[in-house]
């Protein structure tokens, strides 16, 4: 036989599949003895029903642990299990923009994927090698007023939205979705409430979605599957970025991707560590978050919201993030329970980068209502209670006066989008009038 005819026997020919069996389901996870087991490969479990796919996690002395990407019923002792051999693969390409998919990168609004414009990718991967990033030097407008103007994002930033429950959170990611200039917007809701999905496409998305990938993991998806929604909508802005496009990731909430590896970690045996989160989390972190940024061509910024429990922002994940990341923006309850949108606490949120990214008239107008923030929060009760005399304090004084237009300025309906230029001049302008 010639070798040419060899060879294309070889590539048509079926390859063979590891298989073995389910030895014991413990609490989320499954034992399966399986030949040449990898971690991350995928498996696939003959149970009674549907075949069920799994995930090698881990090993023990009994075999391999896995976690189940889907519902455990119908799993028995005995049911064959049989080894992909692969990690898993999503899909990525501009076939995807306008759609909803699940954790694992399949359709969830019921059309078929097209067959043409995509490119199958593993959902997890190494972050770019250090020296091969480009620094961050361009701002990014976001079409928010108190982040263009205060805490200016620059391309490929990796930024930290910090809040707690009900304060405008999913609000503002809409408006940042809507006004943000950026090619392409890809979102990942993990762990989110089912209710809240739609009314996030419809009301806070809106016409946005044209241009937008979005990957939904609900909070009754296994853990699994909330875990990989980050991943894979990592992978797909990764594939935009690679093709020289300028991606915004929006990524909600981190603080649900930890819990959801705590889960796995735990099922495959880890010890817990701070406050019941294993050492996985905090290796899974970075593992994550420095995937994105500058790439050689194009560039994905991203914006991870941390829930922080309580407002403690020392909180294991919220430090860790922080510690991370290339700034943070805190969302207020006090100033949400005023009627303040966004509630952007501004005297505890920062860019790192702005000083690359803004003029020096822009950093001094900023430092500036910074300032004057910081004066009238001094003396806000005093205010309040009509027991603050003029006179007492020039910066207060000078905050008293200035405070109608840095309302006009910071405050700003979600559904108004601001130009950046307009912006800057704005607060250059408040700057020079009460500075």
């Amino acid at each position: 036989m010639d070798p040419a005819s060899l060879r294309e026997q070889l590539a048509s020919a079926t390859s063979l599949q590891a298989a073995g069996r389910v030895v014991s389901v413990v609490g989320l996870s499954l034992r399966v003895t399986l030949p040449s087991a990898r971690i991350g490969d995928l498996l696939q479990i003959e149970r009674r029903g549907e075949p069920l796919p799994a995930e090698i996690v881990g090993f023990d002395d009994a075999g391999a642990i896995a976690m189940p990407l889907g519902d455990l019923t119908g799993v028995g002792p005995d049911d064959p299990v049989r080894s992909t051999g692969a990690p898993l693969t999503v899909p990525a390409g501009p076939g995807l923009l306008g759609r909803v998919l699940n954790g694992f990168g399949r359709p969830l609004d019921e059309q078929p994927l097209p067959t043409h414009g995509l490119r199958w990718v593993p959902s997890k991967a190494a972050p770019p090698p250090a020296l091969r990033r480009r620094p961050v030097q361009r701002r990014l407008a976001t079409g928010v007023r108190v982040m263009d103007a205060l805490m200016t994002v620059g391309e490929g930033q990796r930024v930290g939205l910090f809040a707690g429950s009900g304060v405008g959170k999913s609000t503002l990611l809409g408006s940042l979705a809507r006004g943000v200039e950026a090619d392409v917007v890809v979102v990942a809701l993990v762990g989110e409430r089912g209710r809240e999905v739609g009314e996030f496409l419809k009301d806070s998305l809106g016409e946005a979605l044209s241009r937008s990938v979005v990957v939904v993991a609900t909070s009754d998806a296994p853990a699994l599957e909330r875990l990989t929604a980050a991943q894979t909508a990592t992978a797909i802005a990764e594939h935009f970025r690679d093709a020289g496009q300028r991606v915004m990731l929006m990524v909600d909430s981190i603080t649900r991707f930890a819990r959801a590896q705590r889960e796995v970690g735990l099922a495959a045996g880890e010890p817990p560590a701070r406050r019941g989160y294993p050492p996985s989390v905090f290796a899974a972190l970075p593992q994550l978050l420095e995937r994105t940024g500058q790439g050689p061509n194009g560039s994905i910024t991203a914006l991870y919201t941390v829930l922080v429990e309580g407002g403690d922002m020392d909180e294991p994940i919220a430090d860790e993030v922080r510690g991370i990341l290339d700034g943070h923006i805190v969302l207020d309850r006090e100033l949400a329970g005023r009627g303040w949108y966004p509630a952007v606490a501004v005297n505890q949120s920062l860019s790192r980068v702005m000083p690359r990214c803004a003029t020096s008239e822009h950093l001094a107008a900023a430092a500036t209502l910074r300032r004057l923030l910081a004066a009238f929060e001094s003396k806000r009760d005093l205010i309040a209670l009509g027991a603050y005399k003029k006179g007492g304090d020039r910066d207060v004084d000078q905050a008293l006066a200035a405070m109608p237009a840095i309302k006009e300025l910071l405050l700003q309906p979600p559904t108004l989008q601001a130009g950046y230029d307009q912006t800057v001049a704005a607060l250059l302008e408040l700057s020079k009038r009460y500075g």
